[in-house]
C-alpha cells in the first residue's frame, strides 16, 4: 500500500498543481474583491450583490481541491495516454507497473466523487459544474491533442474552469457572469493553451508514432522552432488588446500589476527563445520550469490587477516553487 501511494503521488507531478491552484485562486480573490466592494468601481458590473467574504476554512477546502485537482486528474490523463507513454516517459511509474493501471484509475474516481460531495454539500452546488465539465475535458483532451490546436484549446477551456470552480465555490451571488469575469477566464485558457503546446516538444517522438498530430508533429520540429518565438506574444498582445481596445478588464491598472506584467512576458518570451533553442534534446525536457512559471506567473498576475499584494505574493512563491518541485522529477524519462 505505501509503495502504491508514493507512487500515486509521483504521478501526481506536483510542479503542475500550481497551474490548477494558482488559475484557480484567480476565481477565490476575484470572488473576496466583489464582496468587499462597497459601491461602484467604474461599472456597474463591478457592484457588489449578495456575495459575501468566504470563511477561512472554506478557503483552504477550495484551494486544497484546487492544488491537488492536476494531480488526481493527471493520473487519469496518463492512463489515457498509455500508449504514447511507452515511448516518451517509460520510466513513468504506470508505464513501469510500480503503479496499477486500474488502481490508480479507481483512486482517482472516488477522490473526484469526494471532491463533488464536499462541494455540494460544504461549498456551492453551483460549483460541482465546472468541476463536471473539467473532468469531462480532461478526457477529450486525450483524444483532441490529435487534432493540432483543438488539443490546445481543449486544454485551455479545462484548467479555465479552474477558475470558475473558485470563484463560484466561494461564496453565493447573483450575477455569475460579466464581461470582466469572462475575459479573465479567456486569458486563463489562452496562457494555459499555450503552456500545453511547448510541452509537445518533448513528446514530439512518442506522439507521432502513436498517432496524435499535434501541431508539433504535424508542422514538424523546424516550422515549431519559429511558432514557439510567434506564439510566445500570443498572452501579452492579446490582453494588451483586450484591454485597450475592447476593455475587457474594467479594473484599472496599479503599479504591482504593470510590474509583474513584465516580468511574465519576459519568461513568455524567454520560453519561446529556449524552444527556438532547443526544440529537442535534453534540454527541451528542462525548459519546461520557465515554461510552466510562465504560465503560473500570468495566473498570479491577474490576481494583481484586483489584490496587488496577494498577487505579488503568490507570483514568487509560485516561482520558487515550480522550481523546486520541478527539479524533484529530473529524470526525463519519467
Amino acid at each position: 500500500m505505501l509503495s502504491f501511494i508514493k507512487a500515486y503521488i509521483k504521478s501526481m507531478r506536483l510542479y503542475y498543481s500550481f497551474v490548477t491552484g494558482i488559475a484557480g485562486w484567480v476565481g477565490v480573490s476575484y470572488y473576496q474583491y466583489v464582496a468587499t466592494t462597497e459601491g461602484p468601481r467604474g461599472t456597474s458590473e463591478l457592484v457588489k450583490t449578495i456575495e459575501t467574504s468566504t470563511s477561512t476554512d472554506k478557503m483552504l477546502v477550495i484551494l486544497i481541491i484546487l492544488f491537488l485537482a492536476w494531480g488526481i486528474n493527471q493520473i487519469i490523463n496518463d492512463f489515457l495516454g498509455y500508449k504514447e507513454d511507452k515511448v516518451n516517459a517509460p520510466q513513468r511509474p504506470m508505464v513501469t507497473g510500480e503503479l496499477n493501471r486500474f488502481g490508480a484509475l479507481f483512486l482517482s474516481i472516488i477522490l473526484m466523487l469526494a471532491v463533488l460531495l464536499v462541494t455540494w454539500f460544504y461549498l456551492e452546488p453551483i460549483a460541482v459544474v465546472p468541476l463536471i465539465i473539467g473532468a469531462i475535458l480532461n478526457v477529450v483532451y486525450e483524444y483532441a491533442k490529435g487534432y493540432g490546436i483543438m488539443g490546445n484549446i481543449i486544454f485551455g477551456v479545462m484548467i479555465s474552469m479552474c477558475g470558475l470552480f473558485g470563484f463560484f465555490a466561494s461564496g453565493p451571488m447573483e450575477i455569475y457572469f460579466t464581461k470582466s469575469r469572462i475575459s479573465a477566464l479567456a486569458f486563463i485558457a489562452i496562457i494555459n493553451g499555450l503552456m500545453t503546446y511547448y510541452t509537445y516538444f518533448k513528446d514530439f517522438k512518442g506522439d507521432k508514432l502513436a498517432g496524435k498530430n499535434t501541431i508539433v508533429v504535424k508542422f514538424g520540429l523546424e516550422k515549431n522552432k519559429y511558432i514557439a518565438i510567434v506564439a510566445s506574444f500570443l498572452p501579452s498582445v492579446i490582453f494588451l488588446s483586450g484591454y485597450f481596445g475592447f476593455e475587457a478588464f474594467e479594473i484599472k491598472l496599479n503599479d504591482i500589476f504593470i510590474i509583474l506584467g513584465g516580468m511574465t512576458i519576459f519568461l513568455q518570451l524567454w520560453t519561446g527563445v529556449l524552444y527556438y533553442k532547443n526544440p529537442e534534446g535534453e534540454m527541451t525536457y528542462y525548459s519546461l520550469v520557465t515554461n510552466f512559471r510562465a504560465c503560473v506567473s500570468g495566473q498570479a498576475t491577474i490576481i494583481a490587477l484586483f489584490n496587488p499584494v496577494l498577487g505579488l505574493i503568490l507570483f514568487l512563491i509560485s516561482y520558487v516553487f515550480v522550481g523546486f518541485l520541478f527539479n524533484l522529477h529530473t529524470n526525463i524519462k519519467a
